[in-house]
């Protein structure tokens, strides 16, 4: 009786579902993740020697995607576990702010993935064909590169991956969501670790035009994805922490 107290007490908590735009705004902008996930290196060729690494992985050529960002969080939880998170990104995902920037499969598929901004399908005005200038209907478009869902034989660190190419207004490139078993070596202490890179601009073109909007655009970025990965990260862990405490009940 004792250890189920104790489990009872160290139980996780689920993220609190967002209600609407305002909501969303403080769970995933204004609120300050509990783990800083973005991955800083103390020079300019580490950090292009990691991204490397990761692009590799997934099969990804560094020289046509250079990787603006990459997050990285642990999980205690199975990396089957936190994948099965990834493969329910929908329009009802408690980790993503779908109020501000809502999830639509196209045909219910997780390869085809629309992102439009207040769920706008089209611009709420007949006049309006951009948003100062911006295309951002929809705010970007996801089509699948590859999806890794079982690790081959020989993988070492048990990766999967769901890797896709992107366009629209925003980002241009590559997105990757990749899990892996934590690596003892590299200091990991976790069960598992969850990896976001984007590679991305503003505009949604390669031409630089703005150095301010863009670092603005990838300081809300760095932000959203930190907590969606922390976010992630809890309803892996109250998963895991709650099927342990139904086993104990058996």
């Amino acid at each position: 009786m004792a250890n189920k107290k104790l489990s009872d007490s160290l139980l996780n908590y689920p993220p609190s579902r967002s209600k609407n735009v305002f909501t969303d705004a403080w769970h995933f902008l204004i609120h300050s993740p509990k783990i800083n996930t973005l991955v800083k290196t103390d020079t300019e060729e580490k950090r292009q020697e990691y991204n490397q690494r990761v692009m590799q992985r997934v099969g990804v050529q560094i020289d046509k995607n250079r990787v603006l960002n990459i997050h990285q969080i642990g999980v205690n939880a199975p990396v089957s576990y936190v994948f099965n998170e990834l493969l329910n990104w929908n329009g009802d995902s408690t980790c993503w702010p779908n109020h501000v920037a809502r999830v639509e499969r196209i045909n219910n598929q997780l390869e085809q993935i629309r992102i439009l901004p207040f769920g706008w399908s089209k611009y709420p005005f007949r006049f309006m064909k951009s948003f100062f200038g911006l295309h951002i209907i929809p705010l970007f478009y996801l089509k699948s590169i590859r999806f890794k869902q079982v690790p081959d034989p020989f993988d070492f660190d048990n990766a999967r991956y769901l890797l896709y190419e992107c366009s629209g207004g925003y980002p241009i490139g590559i997105f990757a969501m990749y899990v892996r078993s934590s690596i003892e070596d590299l200091g990991e202490t976790a069960s598992s670790q969850l990896v976001f890179a984007v590679s991305f601009n503003f505009y949604g073109n390669e031409k630089q035009r703005s150095k301010l909007v863009n670092k603005t655009w990838e300081a809300v970025h760095n932000r959203v994805t930190a907590n969606v990965l922390n976010r992630i990260k809890q309803l892996s862990e109250w998963r895991v922490e709650k099927m342990k405490r139904q086993l104990e009940y058996l």
